[in-house]
């Protein structure tokens, strides 16, 4: 059984303390290039040199964490960017970029160095049309394999009518896929099953009881969330939508989408609106660790009644309180460029006072929820080392959050790579050693305990802030035009792990490319190296622990 540690809150530098020159004579003239991006240093290498950069990268530099791959196309070529980091210090980050001629947008997969890049190449191909050598199976993962097109290319033509044939729904166990030299079975798990916690389908492979193998099958919630951002502006008309990703925690989203676009156009947070948006994102962890929990248990044991009302229960108390500030409970769009949209509700006395009842009883309510939980022995059984992840291998898969802490990978950004008010605050990074899905629901709970002390010491600083000082915007241009040519790739700790966004800037209000890197994405591609040798019950329950969100999988 897992036991818990809370790591030493020591503050990593704000800035990178990479070497890059030192990056550079190490890559030799495989680098051709060198560009300054907002975030770090990217080098341009040799369509044919990727898997060798990389692993020098990895083995020599340290870069263990490929956190996002960004595709695009421009005017006269289509370019891949690699965005590595380390887990030891994620502000210690390189970009290696690949650019290749739009005629034939064709380089090496990085799949054979990092097994993450696996899912990340294939999206890069299904939707800009970049494709990879020595790819181990690059095929569309969020449109129909019969799409026709990439809809993020420069030449793609939106009316074309797109047709799903009828060999998409056939029976997969009609006589061409039954194995008469196996014992083997296919079975599909959704994507309309309520064990899967949305429109995801598992094409699971079976000896008997035991998973052979699982595909997750995703896309069947994807909204074009990246083209929609593209076409809006920064100032106000693309902030609604992170609400909508991982629309089970909403504030995270919106904090990771204001740190880049920030970056980008180099505005100043005030320190007061610093302070709303830490505690509003930690009552967003609490939402979606809430969920997590009560679903999980729901998973494991059937047990609406207790567990998942419980835990339901305590989101609504939280939504109460964000409701009087945000005016909205599910889809808040409470943050702004450079700051929040408003102050606390008046009388603010009030609302700081339900705040505080709220943290008052928490500590009580938890303690049931781990009376119900943590000692329960049906839930030991199913998920005491079961669904294990091992450290490496989840770092192999890009894994973070609880996630990856509960596979003893002490990993925050909030810690890390700091930003809103965290760096003034008292808090632990909690982190377990079993890596199976008790630890990860531990993991979870312990959390909880943790937003409570940020969300206290964040409203004793607002009762105490001088009246006028408190500036919940900064001043901000009504059209917003970054620099030409700027990039920045920033990332926040959102509930499920590293939520973190990639946008260029062509000089206009909109920005030329945005890119979402989803934390449930990376950890659901993990989800074989959990299930498989378990039963198929065992699946369920580790589909469960990694808590995803649809809508931020699919985006």
């Amino acid at each position: 059984m897992s036991t818990p540690k809370e790591s030493e809150q020591e503050l990593r530098p704000a800035e990178s303390a990479v070497d890059y020159d030192a990056v550079e004579d190490l890559l030799g003239d495989r680098a051709v290039g060198r560009e300054t991006h907002s975030n770090a240093e990217a080098f341009e290498i040799r369509p044919d040199e990727v898997q060798e950069v990389l692993t020098l990268l990895k083995r020599e530099a340290g870069f263990d964490h490929l956190s996002c791959l960004t595709a695009q196309e421009y005017e006269d070529r289509y370019e891949s960017i690699y965005h590595l980091r380390k887990y030891d210090d994620p502000t210690q980050e390189v970009g290696v970029i690949v650019p290749t001629p739009r005629d034939e947008p064709v380089h090496e997969s990085a799949e054979p160095v990092y097994r993450t890049a696996d899912w990340h190449e294939r999206e890069a191909y299904d939707l800009v049309g970049t494709e990879f050598e020595g790819h181990p199976d690059l095929r569309r993962i969020l449109l129909p394999e019969t799409w026709v097109g990439h809809p993020l290319s420069k030449d793609y033509d939106k009316e074309q009518p797109q047709v799903v044939t009828l060999e998409e729904h056939k029976n997969p166990l009609a006589e061409d896929h039954r194995n008469r030299e196996s014992d083997t079975m296919m079975l599909n798990i959704g994507p309309h099953h309520p064990a899967t916690h949305g429109v995801l389908h598992l094409k699971t492979v079976l000896d008997g009881e035991q998973v052979v193998d699982v595909d997750p099958d995703v896309g069947y919630l994807h909204r074009c969330e990246e083209q929609m951002a593209q076409n809006g502006h920064y100032r106000h008309e693309i902030m609604p939508y992170p609400d909508r990703w991982d629309y089970s925690s909403h504030y995270p989203n919106e904090h990771a989408y204001a740190r880049a676009v920030e970056d980008l156009a180099d505005i100043e947070v005030p320190e007061y609106a610093k302070v709303l948006r830490t505690m509003t994102s930690e009552f967003g962890r609490i939402l979606g660790h809430m969920l997590a929990v009560g679903t999980f248990c729901l998973d494991i044991y059937g047990d609406f009644t207790a567990i998942f009302m419980y835990s339901m229960m305590e989101r609504d108390r939280v939504f109460d309180i964000c409701e009087d500030l945000a005016g909205a409970r599910m889809m808040p769009n409470y943050f702004r460029v450079g700051g929040v949209a408003w102050d606390l509700p008046e009388p603010r006395e009030d609302w700081i006072e339900k705040v505080r009842n709220y943290l008052d009883g928490l500590p009580g309510r938890l303690e049931e929820l781990h009376d119900l939980i943590s000692g329960n022995e049906i839930l030991q059984e199913r998920t005491v080392n079961v669904g294990i992840i091992d450290p490496e291998v989840a770092k192999q898969y890009g894994c973070t959050g609880p996630v990856a802490r509960a596979s003893g990978i002490d990993y925050d950004i909030r810690r890390d790579d700091p930003y809103g008010y965290y760096p003034e605050l008292d808090w632990n990074v909690v982190t377990r050693d079993a890596g199976d899905n008790y630890a990860r629901t531990l993991a979870r709970l312990e959390e909880v305990e943790e937003s409570a002390r940020i969300i206290e010491q964040c409203a004793d600083l607002l009762e105490d802030w001088p009246e006028d000082e408190r500036t919940i915007q900064s001043n901000v241009p009504r059209t917003l035009k970054p620099p030409d040519g700027k990039e920045t790739y920033k990332t926040v700790e959102a509930s499920k792990g590293e939520l973190g966004i990639y946008m260029r800037s062509d000089g206009t209000a909109k920005p030329a490319r945005f890119k979402i890197r989803s934390p449930d994405y990376h950890n659901l591609h993990a989800l074989p190296e959990m299930a498989e040798g378990e039963y198929v019950a065992d699946l369920v329950a580790a589909l469960g622990s990694l808590d995803i969100v649809l809508g931020s999988v699919d985006r």
